[in-house]
Formats: C-alpha cells, structure tokens, sequence
C-alpha cells in the first residue's frame, strides 16, 4: 500500500490530507485565525486536543458522576468519572465499581486536566485528570506504573520485546531520578522501528516536558494552559507519519522549515521523506482533494453499481441508509442485496474516515436471507476498519438489516466544522462564513500569482467579507502582504455566501 501525507498550509486555515493509494482517506482541518489561535479557545476549528490546563472544579454533580471544570473556554469543560478516578484516594475501586465523583474532587479545587475530546457544536471541551505527555515513539503516563501497548502492535513476539525494553527504560529513568515520580508509559506503533537508544531519547524527551508542566502547574494560577501539544504540521509528523508513509508534502516554505527540523530532533528516519511542493498548481489538486471534501459535504454518496447510500447526522447518531436504485443482478434479488451491500461497505469506511464522523453509527443494509452474505458483508466491514487510526466496535447484523457500530469521536466532524444548518428552502446546511473566506482567500492567492502586485477586486457576500476583515484585520493584512498589491472585498448583497467573483484589475 502507497500512503501519503499532503499538508495545506494557509494564511487562515491548515488542512492535511491522508492518501492511501492515490485516494484520500482522512482529512484534518484545522483553523488558524490568529485571534482564535492567541485565545487557545477552540473556536473555529483550532484544536484544543492534548492541551494540558491548571483547571478549578466549578461544579461536582453526583447525580452525573461527573464535574465540571473551568479552563478558560466559553463553556466549562465535562469531567466524568471514569476520567477522574486517578484523583482518589479510596483504598480500592475498578473499571465496574467506579468511586463517587465527589471523592475525586470538590468544588474550588485546583486540577491538572487534558482536553480529550474538543468542544462540540454546544457542549465543552472533554477532560481528562489522568494526563499524559505524547511523544514519537511513546506516550508517559505521570503517577502510573505498567506499560502499555498500542493495539495497532499485533505480533505477540514484538509485544513481549518492546514490554521488557520500556519497562526496563522506565526503571532505569526512576532509578537515576530523571521522571522524578512513579511513570509508565505507551508504545506507541512507530517503536517497532526504533532503535534502544531512540526509545530512551525519546523517553528523556518527554520526562523532561512533563518536569516542565509541573513547575508550570506552581508558577500559574487557574485557569491557564500549562502544555501545548504540538502545532499542526508537526503534531501530524508525529501522529500519521510512519516508515509506510512515502513522502510529506508541504507547500509553505515556513512550515516545511519547521517539520525538517522536527524530524532531525524527533523522527531522522523520515527525514527524506519530507518534500517542499512548488507546484505547478496547487496542493490539493493532487488526487482531486478538493472535490473529494466538497463531496464529503453533500448527505448522498453514488455506488458504482447505481445505487447510493444516505449519511445524515444528528445530535444522537449518524443514520448510513443503503439504496440499490435501478441496478438489479440478472441471478436475483439476493445477489442484487449483496453486491450492492458490499459497494456500500467499501463507500461507508471511505466516507466515515474521510468526514471525522464519531460516535454511535446505525447502518441500515439491504435485506439479504442468506447468512453467507450476512458474513461477507460483516467481514468486509471489520477489515475495512482495520487500518482506521480510530477505534471501532461493530456489532453484528439484525434480522432488520441493521448495523450498529461506534467511532470514537474526537473531534469535530468536516460537516460542522465547514457548514451549518440554514432555513433555505431545499438547503439543509450551507457552508460557513470562516469557510468561504478561507476558500475566497486561497482563490485570491491564485489568481494573483498569474499577475503578481495587479490590484484584486472581491465581490462576496457581506459576512464572508466581515469574517475576512475581523480581528483587527490582520489576516487581510498578511493576505495583500503575500500577494504583493491591493486587495479590495466589495460586499454585494445580493450574492449567496456560497458565490464569490474575484478580478484583476487591468
């Protein structure tokens, strides 16, 4: 299999694509107003997702078995539990016999908290006291002991290996005093290839980032942040680049500055592998990128057969519907379900990584009567998920037809994240005002690049252009600054926000 990572990197938006074998399979986005990024807010699509905050509990609900914690977002941060368990102090609990929530905390009181889930649509960032530090090769995990493996390591052998090794590493750094505190660590997949001394690197690495967050955690008083994770480019680096990945491209000479000297710190094996693309069009062009996200909007998905499937999103669940149109199998109505089901696997693994979509999902096949195609179209299922960086459960059939399957849901899906419901008439969702200007901003830059320091004139609609100026106009400012001339948004207010015409003056 060819894997490829393509990163977009824009003056309000950074965008990363995943391509397995010439076709995309996941789609990162993340916005980078500058006012958002300052704030550490969340809002717009900047990910809060690894940020460690010193928190103070606002309210303990025993009801909920849960509280919640202010961090300094519009909205209070949910701390269950489940994830707040590490934080009492009972002689014994477990996974089936969970401590009460207010013997973990009270109100008033000053945490250590990680973002685990980024705020969604109208419910707060989720957070987590059990807080660890991310690293290329492992992930420590302060005031544990025990090692851990990443699922994705299957072979027993490597498992019984990199066991040893780590727990021989971890004890070495107690002893000689460098984590300071009982720790346990993660391996993570990319360990496979990495040498001993990598793995001790790397170990030091992190160690030494979490002594930072706790002299941080004396020093500041709540709420503040007190660990950034890593930003765009190179959190992708280290979360989807592995020796499978053939090449990194990254248009912005900055950026790719930037991940080359993360790899000679952290990753020198990929080093090579990181390219600067130059064109001759644009990035995202590869592979047809941009059509493949404009699709990923739109609820009807086509099967090569004729048929489609249906994704629709509520609060509660994503309903995936399977229809076989007019396409009928000359051996019967059972083949027609199977082939038609099996197109539509293939389609659903393909959509629901490319979208982000998490949480529960209700799949709504075709009926087959026969339990060998009820198995091939499960099995077709499971091993489609198998390279999904995800977690997944899959249920099994009902005599209905149904599938139910979970997604961990860690952000934002691209449909909330690029659109939003409307009243139109016969128009469900439309894209969003920061949405349209990034696309208006990256067609301006195009544009421009054919007549460079020639003035630009933008006819938008008027919250596409409010949304371009806002924030003390500072992406405008860098926008002229890249194209090198004049730049002028002309509100029109007859034109839909989803229509914008961009000139040059002459």
């Amino acid at each position: 299999m060819s894997e490829e990572v393509l990163i977009n990197v824009g003056l309000g938006e950074t965008r990363v694509a995943v391509v397995e074998n010439g076709r995309p399979v996941d789609i990162v986005l993340e916005r980078t107003n500058e006012e958002d990024v300052k704030a550490k807010t969340g809002r717009a699509g900047h990910s809060l997702l690894g940020n460690i905050f010193l928190g103070r509990v606002q309210r303990v609900l025993p009801g909920m078995q849960a509280a919640f914690v202010d961090i300094g977002l519009d909205r209070a941060g949910f701390l269950g539990v489940r994830e707040a368990r590490c934080l009492c102090y009972l002689p014994s609990y477990d996974a089936e016999n969970l401590p009460p929530i207010n013997t973990c905390v009270h109100e008033g009181q000053s945490i250590l908290v990680q973002v685990v889930k980024d705020p969604i649509g109208e419910k707060g960032a989720r957070l987590s006291a059990n807080v660890t530090i991310p690293g290329r090769l492992l992930v420590l995990v302060p005031n544990q002991s025990g090692i851990a493996l990443s699922r994705r390591i299957e072979n027993e052998e490597e498992r019984e290996r990199l066991t040893a090794l780590v727990g021989g590493i971890a004890g070495k750094l107690q002893a000689m005093g460098v984590t300071g505190e009982p720790a346990g660590f993660i391996v993570r997949t990319a360990a496979l290839a990495a040498t001993e001394a990598e793995i001790i690197e790397d170990a030091k690495r992190i160690t030494d980032e979490w002594k930072t967050v706790r002299e941080l955690e004396k020093q500041s008083n709540p709420p503040s942040v007190v660990f950034h994770d890593l930003d765009t480019v190179s959190r992708t680096l280290r979360d989807y680049v592995s020796l499978e990945t053939a090449r990194v491209l990254i248009d912005d000479a900055a950026s790719y500055g930037e991940a080359k000297r993360y790899c000679e710190r952290a990753m020198p094996e990929v080093l090579d592998r990181i390219e600067l693309f130059n064109g001759p069009d644009h990035l995202f062009s590869l592979y047809g990128i941009e059509e493949e996200i404009e699709k990923a909007l739109e609820p009807r998905v086509e099967l090569p057969s004729g048929g489609w499937i249906t994704i629709e999103t509520t609060e509660a669940l994503t309903a995936i519907d399977v229809n076989s149109g007019k396409y009928t199998a000359a051996t019967g109505l059972e083949e027609t379900s199977a082939r038609i089901n099996l197109e539509a696997v293939e389609a659903i693994i393909h959509q629901l990584r490319l979208r982000g979509t998490g949480g529960l999902i209700v799949i709504d096949f075709i009926h087959m009567g026969e339990p060998g195609n009820v198995e091939k179209v499960l099995a077709a299922l499971h091993s489609g998920f198998e390279r999904d960086r995800v977690p997944t459960q899959i249920s099994g059939m009902s005599e209905f037809g149904l599938v139910e399957m979970t997604r961990k849901r860690t952000r934002e899906p691209l449909d909330k994240l690029m659109t939003e419901s409307t009243c139109a008439k016969g128009r469900p969702r439309m894209k969003t005002a920061a949405t349209m200007g990034n696309e208006v901003i990256r067609r301006i830059i195009r544009e421009a690049a054919g007549a460079p320091g020639r003035p630009v004139e933008v006819y938008l609609a008027p919250d596409v252009a409010d949304w371009m100026e806002g924030g003390e106009g500072h992406l405008m400012e860098r926008l002229r600054a890249k194209v090198s001339g004049k730049v002028d948004l002309i509100r029109e207010p007859r034109f839909d926000r989803e229509r914008a015409e961009i000139g040059i003056v002459t």
